[in-house]
């Protein structure tokens, strides 16, 4: 007699705001608990420290996981100079100190645009990259550091929104950014460019994931709520359709006798598909098939599937 397996089949995306001081497993792990769901995955971490739009794949929806981490985003955050941390934030060591308050919101301001466009920015010690397969921020808390390439990455916008002088000043800055930024790297960039001020993220929100915005998301309380009112089936009026991660690929329509092939992973012609590159693909009758991709021939190759309900 074979193993029961645990959990619901369901499917979805569910947009949290992920709360301050919980790790981004830690919030996975209610969230599928919440759901009862059978299956889960996030879209790529944030700090402890960090809140703000986490988006959490359940059952199907965890095929498209990947297209979330590599979108870019969005966040608010909150530099303090003058206080050089060992980890770049508010969780570590004050290491260095210095008095800024001479700095004027004017001088602040005038550094922020080298960093506009594409920047080579080099990964903070405390991350989650591994290298060797072995967390970076495992290796930095043995008081190991290793060097690591640079990255080329591209910030869309920065603006500082507000400025407080004293010893320690502090601003506030929004940023539009590629995947694979570091903004507690971009916080030490920045306080290095002032004159080696030193400096350290006291705060980080994010605002974006690709589409998905803040305005968006549900918190943990609210989310207990409801599960502790009406019960885990009830959840589910606030999952997104799995679609919705790879929203941004073009689609095309196929008939449900093609539909019937491409399920069983084969290729076929499509009228009116992109010379190039991945495409949603959908039945004439709306049902969301996967993604797939155009062949050198024009034919389109399934490459991730759902599971017919």
């Amino acid at each position: 007699m074979g193993r029961q397996k645990r959990g619901r089949d369901v499917s979805g995306i569910v947009l949290l705001d992920k709360p301050r001081g919980a790790s981004s497993n830690r919030a996975l792990q209610t969230v599928k608990r919440l759901y009862g769901a059978r299956k889960a995955g996030h879209t790529g971490s944030l700090d402890p420290m960090a809140t703000g739009v986490l988006p959490l794949c359940l059952g199907e929806a965890t095929k498209f996981s990947q297209y979330l981490l590599n979108a870019d985003k969005a966040y608010q955050a909150t530099i303090r100079l003058g206080e050089q941390t060992d980890t770049g934030d508010a969780e570590g060591e004050v290491i260095a100190r210095c008095d800024t308050t001479a700095l004027t919101r004017a001088q602040a301001e005038s550094v922020l645009p080298q960093f506009v466009g594409e920047i080579d920015q080099v990964p903070p010690m405390y991350s989650a990259l591994k290298v060797d397969g072995q967390p970076l921020y495992k290796l930095a808390r043995q008081g190991i550091e290793i060097e690591r390439k640079a990255r080329r990455i591209t910030i869309y916008k920065l603006v500082m929104t507000a400025f407080r002088p004293g010893p320690q000043a502090e601003l506030d800055i929004e940023v539009e950014c590629s995947k694979g930024t570091y903004i507690r790297t971009l916080a030490e960039d920045i306080a290095a460019a002032l004159g080696d001020l030193g400096g350290h993220l006291v705060m980080l929100r994010r605002t974006r994931v690709g589409i998905f915005s803040i305005a968006d998301c549900h918190d943990l309380a609210a989310l207990q709520q409801q599960h502790d009112t009406a019960g885990e089936t009830a959840l589910d009026q606030w999952l997104i359709a799995p679609e919705q991660a790879v929203n941004h690929l073009p689609g095309v329509a196929v008939s449900v006798d093609t539909g019937y092939y491409v399920r069983r992973g084969q290729a076929v012609r499509v009228a009116g598909a992109p010379p190039h590159g991945l495409v949603r693909i959908h039945q004439e009758d709306g049902v969301f098939l996967g993604i797939g991709e155009i062949l050198d021939d024009g034919r389109i190759a399934p490459r991730r599937l759902v599971v017919a309900a």
